[in-house]
């Protein structure tokens, strides 16, 4: 099982280079902080492998299952809303924005009504889900590590955001939470 959790590690960590690779030679883009946050996550999947299906309906895998779904649906949402709103123009020089965040309209509606981050609220909730699949110490801090990775990112990229959007950004902020509706 080492040698598949190695090569799933290996592979996924090249996809991830991949994608961020105009993004790792700055600090300061949000982009840079991202990626040590999926590869974070791509850690404690890899290493929480094994646990996903021992006992799959006990409680605590219950609780995980949920918000493994719920980052998957706002996944899907934050996705379908930058399509239908986004105006998406690859063509948007901003090296730190992969592929569908090259939006050229500030996105307010569907998920983004309530929330301005529904892709890193999404990494948090897979993160959470994840660990409990199997607590442990190193799955806590490492949960720990990616939810601090995703709120730096988050809080750059809103830096960003303002840049380019400017005060309809700043006015969104103030109607909306971070990363889930009504609380953070």
């Amino acid at each position: 099982m080492f040698v598949i959790k190695l090569i799933i590690f290996v592979i996924g960590t090249i996809g991830i280079v991949w994608v961020s690779r105009s993004s790792l030679r700055n600090v300061q883009n949000h982009g840079f902080y991202r990626f040590f946050a999926w590869e974070t996550i791509l850690v404690m999947f890899v290493l929480n492998a094994n646990y996903w299906i021992i006992d799959p309906f006990s409680f605590i895998h219950l609780i995980s299952w949920c918000l493994l779904i719920i980052s998957l649906i706002l996944i899907v949402q934050g996705v379908q809303a930058f399509r239908r709103k986004g105006k998406i123009d690859q063509a948007r020089d901003a090296p730190a924005l992969v592929g569908i965040e090259k939006t050229t309209e500030l996105v307010t509606t569907g998920v983004y009504q309530t929330i301005r981050h529904p892709f890193y609220s999404s990494l948090l909730f897979l993160s959470w889900g994840i660990v409990l699949k199997r607590v442990s110490s190193i799955e806590l801090t490492l949960a720990l590590v990616a939810t601090l990775l995703l709120t730096i990112t988050a809080i750059k990229e809103e830096k960003e955001n303002i840049a380019y959007f400017g005060e309809p950004y700043e006015k969104y902020m103030k109607q909306t939470k971070r990363f889930i509706p009504y609380i953070v």
